[in-house]
């Protein structure tokens, strides 16, 4: 979706409505190229904590981020999406971002850190 796309206020939902997305966040443990994508991408695995535990996901951020340098932060991601198979990848879920003045992603997350695992609230 472009930015000019979600340049407009949605309609408003409640605050059920919003409690049905599970945004968590975890902290990057791996990153490498994936370069059968379409579109470049990087293959994530993620550390959601205990609870839900370690989940992949494939992440167009090739722009701002190198793999080394993501290794370790932490992202914001909905975890309650189902699976999507990306070529030969299965992203389990879909970690979130903000474009750019040129449509690139960049990704969110907290400004200090928390325990992986923590939702969105």
């Amino acid at each position: 979706m472009s930015a000019s796309a979600t340049a407009s206020a949605a309609e408003q939902i409640s605050y059920e409505d919003f409690r049905r997305v599970d945004i968590r966040v975890g902290t990057v443990v791996e990153a490498e190229p994936y370069p059968e994508a379409r579109k470049p991408a990087y293959k994530l695995t993620i550390d959601f904590g205990p609870e839900i535990g370690t989940r992949r996901s494939s992440a167009q951020i090739t722009i701002h981020y190198r793999p080394e340098e993501i290794i370790g932060r932490q992202v914001a991601a909905v975890v309650n999406f189902p699976p999507k198979q990306i070529g030969r990848f299965r992203s389990e879920v879909l970690v979130l971002g903000f474009p750019d003045a040129s449509g690139e992603v960049v990704m969110i997350g907290p400004d200090k850190p928390v325990p992986n695992g923590g939702r969105l609230f």
